[in-house]
């Protein structure tokens, strides 16, 4: 069945204190997405940020951001006052998120909410900790821990803690108990609050798109608790970490620095830790795309302590074999495998037989020297298309950024050699919409018209990403209105 979605990060909301939230402005996005016909939300990852603020390396794979609780909501739960929010300085722009004010303003707040929280009897709190503590448990010590080293990461914690002596872990629970429960809270109140927002796009119709990183941070409670699951040394150290090689984007290659799993010990579980995370995922979201879906085929595998990612080698994943474990699992779960980059046959088998809907992008449609994969033309239904993802950049930012001999292939293309500049991002977006996929989703900075500004993240970059937020008169019904009129003009 046809159907489109637009793509917008929690972060990237308006709201009242500096960063996206699940707050009444994420409401309001919603029934933006119900007016406009849309079906899907695609939110990107929900992890707790670290060093460089990106989802994709998180403190946890299961934890959810504090961030993205609602100021608002605790305000009318009696646990903030309407004065201690507003005299936090969250930075001085409604456009970005300026994290370091945000880091520490946050925090400060959430505290002050934990310490009148915790006067009160609350048996939902204590049911929550007992379901979640095959992963809370870990997690919230994880945090104590690290606020206790100053926030530096594992490697600069005491020995006896960064290998878990069973003495040193009691130790710690009891000398860090306070904290470890506020821990608990903030996670507590991100799903009691994420909860009632999906139910409320759920029962608009509209279905959540989430983002599972295939790889975790190695500065995470899942590498300190789980260390048998990865390829690690005696001392706890990775043996190598994962990445990209050289290619004609990168002439050192990507080093993403994460570790790699030790797939022998995962294969000898049954996957038992990836069908927990699987199925972790399909309670937060309806459809979850599976990031560096390559990376189950054939990984990149660099030494470490690399500078970069010029030496390294290609080593087998588990192929169909974890898959066939989560079907038979889990059932026939909505995944979308992002498949993109350089792509082998071998890995083009594992999507086909897996028969997980991959990614087709626009943007990289348009090489003037040789046909694309991603021409339109060339697309099967059981496919997701986007005019671009989080990754690239907005689709005005790109076309201008186009050079002559692309830019003329991609207008002879789409026909629209006469459109005005300033309709060029709608030209795509129609294009995008009228192809065969299944599924179209398009970024919310398109269907605004925003240009490089608005780019949500650069790869192989720190600093400057993840920060764009929409204006709050960007929810506009107006515009509402012209997506639903081209949505159903496509069939979607």
């Amino acid at each position: 069945m046809r159907a489109s979605g637009i793509l917008l990060p929690i972060t990237s909301l308006p709201s009242a204190y500096g960063i996206g939230t699940f707050s009444k402005e994420a409401y309001a996005f919603v029934d933006f997405l119900e007016k406009a016909r849309q079906k899907y939300w695609q939110v990107l990852p929900f992890g707790s940020t670290g060093y460089g603020d990106s989802p994709y390396q998180s403190f946890s794979t299961f934890a959810g951001n504090p961030y993205f609780i609602d100021l608002e909501t605790l305000i009318k739960e009696g646990l903030l006052t309407e004065t201690e929010c507003e005299n936090v300085d969250y930075g001085d722009s409604v456009e970005q998120v300026e994290y370091d004010k945000i880091y520490h303003s946050r925090f400060q707040l959430l505290r002050l909410a934990y310490e009148r929280f915790r006067t009160l009897t609350n048996d939902n709190f204590e049911d929550f900790c007992k379901e979640q503590e095959s992963w809370l448990n870990d997690y919230s010590l994880f945090m104590a821990v690290k606020n206790y080293f100053g926030d530096k990461g594992i490697d600069e914690w005491d020995e006896d803690i960064r290998i878990r002596k069973p003495e040193t872990i009691v130790k710690y629970e009891e000398l860090l108990a306070d904290n470890i429960v506020f821990y608990k809270f903030i996670q507590y109140k991100f799903f009691e609050q994420w909860n009632l927002l999906k139910e409320y796009a759920n029962n608009k119709g509209i279905k959540i798109i989430g983002d599972i990183p295939i790889y975790v941070a190695y500065d995470s409670a899942d590498t300190w608790a789980n260390k048998e699951l990865f390829k690690f040394d005696k001392d706890g150290k990775p043996i190598a970490v994962a990445g990209c090689p050289p290619d004609s984007f990168s002439a050192t290659g990507q080093l993403w620095g994460n570790p790699l799993y030790d797939w022998e010990y995962h294969k000898s579980t049954g996957y038992a830790w990836w069908i927990k995370r699987i199925a972790f995922c399909f309670k937060l979201y309806d459809v979850v795309r599976v990031d560096h879906f390559r990376g189950f085929d054939e990984y990149y595998a660099i030494p470490y302590g690399a500078k970069d990612a010029v030496i390294g080698r290609w080593e087998k994943g588990p192929g169909i074999d974890i898959f066939e474990h989560i079907k038979r699992a889990l059932g026939n779960v909505d995944i979308i495998a992002e498949d993109l980059g350089f792509l082998t046959d071998s890995s083009r088998k594992l999507v086909a037989d897996c028969g997980y809907p991959g990614m087709k992008i626009i943007q990289f449609a348009f090489d003037s020297r040789e046909e694309s994969d991603y021409l339109p033309h060339n697309y099967n239904k059981n496919c997701v298309v986007y005019t671009g993802t989080h990754d690239n950049d907005t689709i005005v930012g790109w076309y201008n950024t186009l050079c002559d001999q692309d830019k003329k292939y991609a207008t002879t293309y789409v026909n629209n050699q006469n459109s005005k500049p300033e309709e060029i991002h709608w030209d795509y977006i129609k294009f995008t919409l009228a192809s065969v996929a299944d599924l179209a989703i398009i970024p919310m900075q398109d269907y605004l018209g925003l240009g490089s500004e608005a780019r949500i993240n650069t790869p192989s970059t720190l600093g400057g990403n993840w920060v764009w937020r929409m204006k709050k008169d960007d929810i506009d019904m107006n515009l509402a209105d012209n997506i639903c009129y081209i949505t159903k003009l496509y069939g979607r």
